[in-house]
Parts: structure tokens; C-alpha cells; sequence
């Protein structure tokens, strides 16, 4: 990952003492020293006197803004009120090595700090790429162990957080459903004393009434309507309480893997499948996943959804499902069906759902293109059932996924994070003090459910251009950057933008912004004329699949997203987060989709 767009150190400091210290070298052999000093320490005197005026109305804020946080400056000022000092005391008996040694302190002091940031920041890296159970050669190098290395706030515990989940995604013994309370994350497993009895009652009746999905964020206003009631019926579809049941029908798919379909067109396709399955009341098993053919990807979930996300259906189901496959009458009497059995038209552009009604009717208009809010248009029962299908089939990423999301905060965010932890320690981190390898219970079982830290408020901004000419209308990146301005002119504080694009000129023009701090993804991108297709052969298959996927989950997790509804990309983007508690966040698009 790489940032851009961040300030340089203002060098007026180091500057001044260089100045300084040439004039002291000078005012040594001068012949009128006296003359200059006496000038000088006027300028000492009315200087002291500003600053002293500063200093006594330090606590006091006009218009919000207070001194204080000028504090930055006045230190530098002080500390070379001091220096000059040093020349002024002793007439022209100053010393020039003493001075020198005054200001190598003072760099090494920031060095000291710069050094610590950099520490930390290796250790985190170290810690993500070594086994749970090995110890690194670097941190034993500098003498550290994992006992003393602070807790990075931006990286996720993914083996805990995939034990979590698993339990989430499978039924409890003798119930109905997973335990899906309104008790989250590590509180469900919350030890009970042998006396709260009444409390275990209440938990079965939760989860036996059947409590909503964990993975559904934010209220019913805050998500499209139904979203928690669908993803809870579409979760009960997929897993048959037994699978081996006569009832049960199967509908068996490989992703689409055609030449020029991008994962897009592929998330888009399913959704149609599994629309299918819904409504001929089948249960959806999805089968070779080609970019999930690579190294990354190991043992049964290679070539499967199932290395980036919980598979959409239960393991018994996915069993039985492809021993059907291999049995003629299965086939013939309609027990499992394949993609063959449909037509183009039906899985593209199918009948949507009615289970749940016409919960697209009263969509909230939170969708802006060219400063008007989109209140109908042709394609709302297709823009929110995608919505929701994509919301299930991705509901809980996997271990491999969550590692790709944490290298890319530990590379974008982590220099942030370490300077913001160095600064609340009390003290030095590397010495031999060991922190609790468990924690409190609030920070093991209330705490952890938090999400890791980004900073916020973000932005995430998607730039499709290229060959996506010849499906909808681009428009240039000063564009997209226009309508981050309108945002921060609502939300003053915003100045972070996560960038996702494919085109190197869009990255290059992003420099021409330094108000703003982008951050996005370390990869090599086009440059000229160049298909989708072709530059994903470039990248090679784990590539092309892992970073597209991390950009569009951190889409789904900013507070703001611009992008282009012609795009399938940003259209699916748009559907995770209005199903995952963003509809009041709004979508302002640079253009509208071809099918509207």
C-alpha cells in the first residue's frame, strides 16, 4: 500500500538554526560584533514580549479556535530563543561547538521519536507475517518478544474472529437456528454461573424466536427495507435442517468464466442464480471458482468461494448436492438442476423474489447524479435484490480474506496508528515489560466486537475509466474530486480519501491535491490503452482477485463513497452499503447506470 498527499515538515525550524549557527561562525571575526548583538537583542526582546502575551492568554479560544494549538510553534521559537541566548550572554565570547551540540540534541530527539514510530511499525508487520507460534528473527534481533509489543488497534484477531463466525453460521444443538442473540460477538460465549438459570432461558428464547443476523449493521432506517428479516429467511433457506431429505432440490453453478468477465459480472451472476433458487425453492451450491485458483488459496478452498467468504450453503448440503450430480435420475426428475438449464436472459435478467413483497417501492432517495436525488427509475427491484444477495453470499469473510484486509490497514494506516499509540504510553515500550497476554473481561468480551481502527471520517472513491468507455459514460478524475469537495464542504473535517482505480494517470493526477491524503493499493496499473482483461492477465490470478476485493471492502467500511452507477463495480459497492447500515451516508455517482 502506499500514501500519498501527506504535508511536508514544515523546515522553517531547522532552517533558523542553520541560519544561526552561520551567523555565530561570522559574528565571531566580525569586527563590529558589539553593534550586532545590540541589534539583535532588541529582536529578542520584542519577540519575548509577543510571545509572552501569547503565552498569557493560552487558555483562551477565539471563535473555537484555540492557542494551544499553536504550541508547536512557540516551542520551536523558545528553543531558539534559547540558542541566541547562548551567543548574546558572553558578549562575543560565544562558543560555536557548544551551540552545535544544542541543536544535534535536538535532532536526535525527533530522530528518538521518528526511530520508535518506525519500531513499532516493523513489529506489527513482523507479527503479521510470522506463524502464530514462531518467533521472529527481527523482533529477537532488537531484543523484543510479543509480550511487549503493544496491540495494534487497525489489525483484526482473524483466528478468533473466524471462530466467532463459524459459530454464528451453524445451528446450536436442539435449536432451530444459529445463536443469534442480541448479545454480539465474543459475549455469546460469556461463562454463566451455575445460578442464572432464568438468563439461559431468555438466550433459548431468543434464538429459537429467531433474533436477526449478526452480520446485519445499523437499523432498519439505516439499511434498504427488509434487510434484516431477508438476510435471516435466506440464511434458513440455504441451510436445510437436513439436507438428505427427499424435499430438498439443489441448484449446482460454477462461477461465470468467460473472457472480459471481471468479478463484478461474476458477484452479478450468482445474484441471478440465486434468485432462481429462491424461487424455484432450491438450494443455491456453488461449485469451481477460478479466481480462487492460486497459491494463496488452500486445500479444499482452493478453486472455491469458500478462501474468501463462508460458503453459501452448510458442508452436508454442499455433499450431498454434488452426489446427486453423478446420478442420472437426479437429474431427471428435476432433484438438481444446473446453469445450463437456464437461460442467459433468466439469470441476467430473471424474475426478482416476491417472497418478500415489493420492498424496492419505497427505496429512500439517498442517491445523487448531477445534484439531483434519485427518487425512481426502471431498475429498483434488481438494484436491491443484488443488494441483499450479495449481502448473504458475503456475509462472514474468511480467515485468508480478514489477513489481506489487515496487511492492507498495517500498510496504509499502521505509521498512523503507531504514532498514535507511542503517544498514549506511559512508558518505553521496548523495555522487558510484559502486558497481559489476556485482558480484562470487558476488553475480552465487550470490546473486541469493535471494528479496527481506520481513520475517520474516510472517504473511498472508485475512478473506472478505460475500456469501460464502450459501456457508459467516463468522466475525468477532476470530476470525482469535485464532488469530494462538495462532501467536505457539509463535512469540514474529512480529508482522507481511499482510492481505488485501475489507471495510473489517476494516481498520478491525485498529487495535484495536497489538502488531501489518499491512500490505495501498491499495484502496477495501466497506463495507455489497455482491456480489463488483459491487464488482469498482466497482475496474474491472485492479484487481480485480492486486491480488487480488499478495495471494495474498504468501500463498503468508509463513511463517504463516489463512484460511477455505470459501473457493476460501484453498483455492487453501493448494494453492500445499503445493506450494511450506510443508506443516510448517500451516494453521489458521476453518472447513472445504462439500464436506468
Amino acid at each position: 500500500m502506499i500514501r500519498c498527499g501527506k504535508d511536508m515538515e514544515p523546515l522553517n525550524q531547522k532552517s533558523l538554526e542553520r541560519v544561526v549557527s552561520q551567523r555565530a561562525l561570522q559574528m565571531g571575526s566580525s569586527f563590529p560584533c558589539q553593534i550586532c548583538v545590540v541589534g539583535f537583542l532588541c529582536g529578542v526582546c520584542l519577540t519575548s514580549l509577543f510571545l509572552a502575551a501569547l503565552t498569557s492568554f493560552g487558555t483562551l479560544g477565539f471563535g473555537g479556535v484555540s492557542f494551544s494549538t499553536f504550541s508547536t510553534g512557540i516551542s520551536s521559537w523558545n528553543s531558539n530563543l534559547e540558542t541566541s541566548n547562548m551567543i548574546t550572554n558572553g558578549g562575543c565570547n560565544f562558543k560555536p561547538k557548544e551551540i552545535e551540540r544544542r541543536l544535534d540534541s535536538q535532532r536526535s530527539i525527533k530522530l528518538r521519536v521518528d526511530d520508535r514510530i518506525s519500531l513499532l511499525y516493523s513489529a506489527w508487520s513482523v507479527l503479521l507475517n510470522e506463524s502464530i507460534n514462531g518467533e521472529s528473527e527481527f523482533l529477537e534481533s532488537v531484543g523484543l518478544h510479543r509480550s511487549n509489543v503493544p496491540k495494534a488497534p487497525h489489525l483484526e484477531n482473524c483466528k478468533l474472529s473466524a471462530k466467532v463466525n463459524e459459530r454464528l453460521d451453524n445451528r446450536v444443538e436442539n435449536e432451530s437456528l444459529p445463536p443469534w442473540t442480541m448479545w454480539k460477538g465474543l459475549l455469546d460465549i460469556f461463562p454463566f454461573s451455575a445460578t442464572d438459570e432464568q438468563l439461559r432461558y431468555y438466550r433459548h428464547e431468543a434464538i429459537s424466536e429467531g433474533a436477526y443476523p449478526p452480520w446485519v449493521t445499523g437499523s432498519d432506517e439505516e439499511n434498504y427495507p427488509f434487510t434484516r428479516k431477508v438476510q435471516r429467511d435466506l440464511w434458513i433457506h440455504q441451510h436445510p435442517v437436513n439436507c438428505s431429505d427427499s424435499s430438498v432440490r439443489f441448484l449446482v453453478a460454477d462461477w461465470e468464466r468467460l473472457p472480459g468477465f471481471g468479478i463484478g459480472a461474476q458477484l452479478a451472476g450468482m445474484c441471478g442464480l440465486l434468485a432462481i433458487a429462491i424461487n424455484e425453492n432450491r438450494v443455491l451450491v456453488t461449485n469451481y471458482y477460478n479466481r480462487a485458483e492460486h497459491h494463496g488459496c488452500k486445500g479444499s478452498s482452493r478453486s472455491s468461494w469458500s478462501c474468501y467468504f463462508f460458503p453459501e450453503t452448510s458442508q452436508e448440503c454442499r455433499h450431498h448436492a454434488f452426489e446427486l450430480m453423478g446420478k442420472k435420475e437426479a437429474w431427471e426428475q428435476g432433484i438438481i438442476t444446473g446453469k445450463d438449464n437456464y437461460s442467459s436472459k433468466e439469470i441476467w435478467a430473471g424474475r426478482i423474489p416476491r417472497v418478500w413483497g415489493n420492498p424496492w417501492s419505497y427505496l429512500q432517495p439517498t442517491t445523487e447524479i448531477n445534484g439531483s436525488l434519485v427518487g425512481y427509475h426502471r431498475k429498483m427491484d434488481r438494484r436491491w435484490w443484488r443488494a441483499q444477495a450479495l449481502r448473504y453470499l458475503m456475509r462472514f469473510q474468511t480467515e485468508y480474506t480478514c489477513s489481506l484486509l489487515n496487511a492492507a490497514r498495517q500498510a496504509a494506516f499502521g505509521w498512523e496508528a503507531s504514532k498514535t499509540v507511542l503517544a498514549t504510553l506511559d512508558e518505553e515500550w521496548t523495555e522487558d515489560v510484559k502486558r497481559k497476554a489476556r485482558g480484562t473481561e470487558i476488553e475480552e468480551y465487550v470490546w473486541s466486537n469493535h471494528k479496527p481502527w481506520i481513520p475517520r471520517p474516510l472517504l473511498s472513491m472508485h475512478v473506472r475509466m478505460g475500456d469501460k468507455a464502450c459501456e457508459m459514460k467516463v468522466v475525468q478524475f477532476e470530476e470525482y474530486m469535485g464532488l469530494a469537495e462538495r462532501i467536505r464542504k457539509r463535512f469540514p473535517h474529512l480529508n482522507s480519501i481511499w482510492l481505488s482505480t485501475e489507471m495510473q494517470e489517476v494516481i498520478d493526477k491525485s498529487r495535484s491535491y495536497p489538502h488531501w491524503k489518499f491512500y490505495y493499493t501498491n499495484v502496477t496499473r495501466q497506463e495507455g490503452n489497455m482491456t480489463m482483461a488483459t491487464y488482469e492477465g498482466s497482475l496474474g490470478r491472485e492479484t487481480s482477485t485480492n486486491y480488487p476485493l480488499v478495495n471494495f471492502l474498504m468501500a463498503t467500511e468508509a463513511d463517504f463513497f463516489i463512484g460511477a452507477l455505470g459501473s457493476t463495480w460501484c453498483f455492487l459497492i453501493d448494494g453492500m452499503r445499503n445493506t450494511g447500515g450506510k443508506v443516510m451516508a448517500g451516494y453521489l455517482s458521476v453518472n447513472k447506470d445504462r439500464f436506468w
